[in-house]
């Protein structure tokens, strides 16, 4: 507490930061990443890309202290793990609120409280978490009631996976599990509280998913592409995969009665790069689509949704930085417009201001296709992997603790175990563990210690199995 209350001395006793002209545009504000720029260093270079908003994973008090002065709307967050808590006592909520958002107010220029993030996505969660977040988000609102704060709404992220069908977008439908015991009181909440129906919608998932059905121009909505698709539900057309996923929800929520709640968008964007198996993640997609949301976010007025016109809507695009400790494939590591330097991935302007002629040429695209060569996961030399050998033996003995045979060929006599030394040991293990489990959702990431590589390691009678796209 002591320590709190110095931070927010140094906090307040500093000048305010004039904002920048008002937008809709938004960015995320995650921090799982190694070196990262400061708090205040990182909201001076949000401001620097024109955003006018910006979203944390958490109530961070450093970083909300950077933000006071600055102009920015802002969104924080409540962790998954005590929403049960917070649905099931007032009282905590209050504490929570009393902790995490007074201190700052208004100082900060917090406009939503989302309460979770995704999880209607995660089914472990269905019977201890699923039944608290509508009171946990009731309890939260009557919190900042007590307090005179009706600026901010509260609301949930919920991502595209809380549809069970969503295409065309007329036919728009939650999920059975979720749509009347969860859903229908979120709406109504929702309703009743003038907030935001918060969705993470990404049109690289779904094209990269599905590219031989999808037009790549069409999920980039490219300024020059002439596509669009009309749906024979409500005749509709559409010009841009963004819209159809939007105006599923929309559908969604019609059905069950609540078609008027508003939209936001906690989360959108597009990889600048990722691992060889993964199609179109690179700079020069990134770049397209987070500059063509720009322009379109900056229109005035608003463009609006086929099923929603003249709509306008908050958006936060999907990263700051690329975060390194994010765990999954390598797209995970590789949504931000800045490096963890603070360096521009690609040049963007947030504002929507800057004509799209204006920018310099952009690197071709290089995996607009699917690799359909041969991938190995090994053990990253170069990387982080060499000053940390403890780290790279728990890894090793991870994989080989996983599976039947995994690491067979490197125990004493194995055509793999001579040279025998841990970073031959541990590539082989580690392609051993990818090969098995891939297609279960394993990773060639292993804690930033392995790396995808198209050289083949194989060597003498020590073959290392491959996989083929």
């Amino acid at each position: 507490m002591i320590l709190l209350l110095l931070l927010l001395l140094l906090c307040f006793s500093s000048p305010p930061v004039k904002g920048g002209s008002f937008t809709r545009l938004g960015v995320n504000y995650g921090t799982l990443g190694d070196d990262l720029p400061s708090a205040a260093r990182s909201v001076a270079l949000l401001q620097s890309l024109g955003a006018g908003a910006v979203k944390i994973y958490d109530a961070n008090p450093a970083i909300l202290c950077a933000l006071a002065g600055t102009g920015l709307r802002v969104s924080i967050m409540v962790p998954n793990e005590i929403v049960p808590s917070l649905g099931a006592n007032a009282s905590l909520a209050d504490a929570w609120v009393a902790d995490n958002l007074a201190p700052f107010y208004p100082a900060v220029r917090v406009r939503y409280v989302l309460v979770g993030n995704e999880i209607l996505s995660d089914a472990s969660l269905a019977n201890s978490t699923w039944p608290f977040l509508v009171p946990a988000m009731a309890n939260i609102h009557r919190a900042l009631r007590a307090r005179s704060v009706c600026d901010v709404k509260v609301g949930t992220t919920l991502a595209m996976d809380a549809l069970a069908t969503a295409f065309p977008p007329s036919a728009g439908a939650f999920r059975a599990d979720i749509a009347g015991p969860v859903m229908r009181p979120l709406l109504d909440f929702l309703s009743r509280t003038r907030s935001y129906y918060f969705v993470d919608a990404y049109p690289y998932l779904a094209w990269a998913s599905n590219p031989s059905s999808i037009r790549l121009d069409y999920a980039l909505f490219a300024a020059n592409s002439s596509l669009s698709y009309i749906d024979p539900g409500s005749n509709l057309t559409y010009t841009n995969l963004l819209d159809q996923m939007f105006d599923a929800v929309v559908a969604a929520m019609r059905r069950l009665g609540f078609g008027g709640v508003p939209i936001a968008v906690a989360e959108t964007g597009w990889p600048n790069a990722g691992d060889l198996d993964q199609i179109g993640a690179n700079v020069h997609n990134a770049a397209t689509y987070n500059r063509n949301l720009a322009r379109r976010m900056a229109v005035r007025p608003a463009a609006g949704t086929p099923a929603r016109p003249g709509a306008a809507m908050p958006v936060f695009i999907f990263s700051l930085y690329n975060e390194d400790r994010k765990p999954g494939p390598g797209t995970e590591r590789h949504w931000g417009l800045l490096s963890p330097d603070g360096k521009q991935v690609y040049e963007v302007d947030l504002s929507g201001r800057r004509p799209l002629e204006s920018y310099p040429p952009l690197p071709p695209p290089e995996n607009d296709v699917p690799y359909m060569g041969k991938i190995w996961c090994v053990l990253d030399a170069e990387g982080k992997a060499t000053a940390n050998t403890t780290a790279v033996g728990a890894a090793l003995a991870y994989a080989c603790g996983q599976g039947t045979g995994t690491c067979d060929a490197i125990r004493p006599g194995g055509p793999c175990y001579q040279p025998n030394t841990l970073v031959t040991h541990a590539s082989y293990a580690f392609n051993s563990y990818w090969q098995q489990f891939r297609q279960a959702g394993g990773t060639c990431f292993f804690d930033g210690l392995a790396v995808q590589t198209k050289a083949d390691p194989s060597y003498g009678s020590c073959k290392y199995p491959s996989l083929t796209k």
